[in-house]
């Protein structure tokens, strides 16, 4: 009798989902980010340290830079995976990492300093790590999430700030006179840097265009900012879910406002000093 090999996946055939056509993305194929609905041509593919990328025109001449992922594009309604053109010309130069420093491939995660940086709000920490994640483990440098300025005088108390254990601080809406402002005077010194942002919340700091929107709403005072931001915008979810639209516009530095990026950039200098 002949023997007969089975198949460990027993799956019946007609429930199994064939896996989406691989396309070429040649420049000026018109497609659709499935996850965010952006609809442009192809203007070009880069690699990057988290893997290749696209970038889309639209209509408007406006780009956006999305991840290859396998089946997270749409070409008439079907899902596609997008895939390098053949022959197309390799990235010249260094590569690059989502902050714009020259990548590390394969670096693994370095020991932890002994210096840290805290980053208040959890959509402030989430941001960092979307930009400049590679870059912390490179250098070895722990972010801690802080729920709010202040805790910061007992935090600061506590870590014990040296100068081979600096401590670096992210701060929400960082402006003369504020409460925010005073807490951070109080806490500075020689080991310890606070820096932050002008804006109400991080979101604005994303910048517009990135989240496909002309600019951020005005919300009158008294009235929770995010929900305003919501409601302004015609945005029909909750503010997790709208916080999870804008991180997925973000892709590169390039997305963000100078005030962010230059704070987050003191940072990390001032806790890597040697």
């Amino acid at each position: 009798m002949r023997s007969r090999t089975y198949d460990g996946d027993l799956t019946p055939p007609w429930k199994k989902s064939a896996p989406a056509p691989e396309v070429p993305a040649e420049p000026d194929l018109v497609v659709e980010e499935a996850a965010t609905g952006f609809c442009g041509a192809v203007v070009r593919c880069e690699k990057t340290a988290e893997g290749l990328t696209v970038t889309l025109e639209d209509r408007f001449g406006k780009h956006r830079v999305f991840p290859m992922v396998p089946g997270g594009f749409l070409i008439d309604g079907r899902a596609v995976t997008l895939v390098r053109p053949q022959g197309a010309p390799k990235p010249r130069g260094p590569l690059l990492s989502a902050s714009g420093s020259i990548a590390v491939p394969g670096a693994k995660a370095r020991v932890a300093r002994a210096g840290r940086i805290y980053v208040e709000g959890k959509h402030d920490a989430e941001l960092v790590e979307r930009v400049w994640g590679h870059d912390l483990r490179v250098e070895g440098v722990a972010v801690e999430f802080l729920e709010g300025v202040d805790d910061l005088p007992s935090i600061v108390d506590a870590f014990g700030p040296a100068p081979g254990a600096r401590l670096g601080v992210l701060v929400d809406h960082l402006v003369p006179g504020s409460k925010e402002s005073r807490i951070a005077a109080r806490v500075s010194g020689a080991d310890v840097l606070v820096v932050g942002h002008p804006f109400v919340d991080v979101w604005e700091a994303v910048k517009p265009s990135s989240v496909g929107i002309p600019e951020w709403p005005r919300v009158p005072r008294g009235q929770d900012w995010k929900s305003g931001v919501c409601d302004a915008l015609g945005w029909n979810m909750s503010t997790g879910e709208a916080w999870a639209r804008i991180l997925a516009g973000v892709r590169s530095y390039k997305d963000l406002r100078p005030e962010l990026l230059g704070a987050v950039e003191r940072l990390i200098d001032f806790v890597t000093v040697p």
